[in-house]
């Protein structure tokens, strides 16, 4: 069970960091860039102007959707492997119980 818990916040973990990396990326590299891509249209309006008004949220609101999919999997799989421990351990504890010899009353 140790194992699932450190694979699971492993995963969590690179999962923030990749999602952070991409919201610096729109952040701050992408205005970098913005007067070399000043000549291409995007809907009738130059690319950097509807990256700065519409673009920009939607990325973020992409990064939230996907980091609450992606951890639902995640707790799903950890659950699932509590539910496998917590299911050997019964099992265990069940055959333990039968071999052991039980007090018979008078």
């Amino acid at each position: 069970m140790a194992r699932a818990h450190q694979k699971y916040w492993r995963f969590n973990l690179a999962l923030i960091a990749t999602l952070m990396t991409l919201g610096f990326v729109v952040s701050f590299v992408l205005p970098l860039v913005a007067p070399a891509l000043d000549q291409v249209r995007f809907i009738g309006f130059r690319l950097p102007f509807y990256f700065g008004a519409q673009g920009a949220i939607l990325i973020y609101v992409a990064l939230i959707v996907v980091y609450i999919l992606l951890m639902q999997r995640a707790d799903r799989r950890l659950q699932r492997a509590f539910d496998a421990d917590a299911s050997a351990g019964a099992n265990a504890g069940a055959s333990t119980d039968s071999t052991a010899p039980t007090a018979r009353g008078s």
